[in-house]
């Protein structure tokens, strides 16, 4: 068996202990996992409302009057979700470097027997507040969209010609 455990960084003594901290690094692979759906979420719906404000713009150059003014407000709207979904992006991307960081201290923790316990912890804090922030910011902008898809009165109203 020794020749097996020959020429490894980690002493075969120490592989159980490697085997604990491999452990202890699935949850936080685990929550990347979870944030690399949710930036897939986020993209998808970005890219939505920028297909959806890049049509807006043709047909706002082929309006005039209160229509124009109309879609003006509209894209404006557009133009503040993609803002917000960008934050929502940024904010969970940093969240999923900071879990990076995590995993990282703690595997250098383990080869180096250099205490990293405190910056291990603070760096999840981090990410922990930056995964809440992007969750909000993305409830945020849902709440906005929601509240943006109002159907006018013209519309409601409009009876076919018989």
């Amino acid at each position: 068996m020794s020749g097996l455990t020959e020429g490894l960084i980690v002493p075969a003594r120490d592989l159980p202990h490697l085997a604990e901290y491999i452990q202890l690094a699935i949850a936080p692979v685990f929550l990347l996992a979870g944030l690399g759906a949710f930036l897939n979420v986020c993209a998808g719906r970005l890219a939505r409302i920028v297909d959806r404000a890049r049509r807006m713009e043709e047909r706002i150059l082929a309006t005039r009057g209160s229509e124009h003014d109309r879609l003006v407000e509209e894209v404006r709207l557009l133009d503040w979700r993609i803002r917000t979904v960008n934050a929502a992006i940024f904010s969970t991307v940093l969240a999923a470097l900071l879990i990076s960081a995590v995993v990282i201290l703690m595997f250098a923790a383990f080869l180096t027997s250099v205490p990293l316990g405190i910056p291990i912890a603070v760096l999840f804090i981090g990410a922990m507040i930056a995964t809440g922030t992007g969750f909000a910011i993305f409830l945020h902008e849902t709440r906005i969209a929601s509240r943006s898809v109002r159907i006018r009165n013209a519309i409601l109203e409009h009876q076919a010609e018989e």
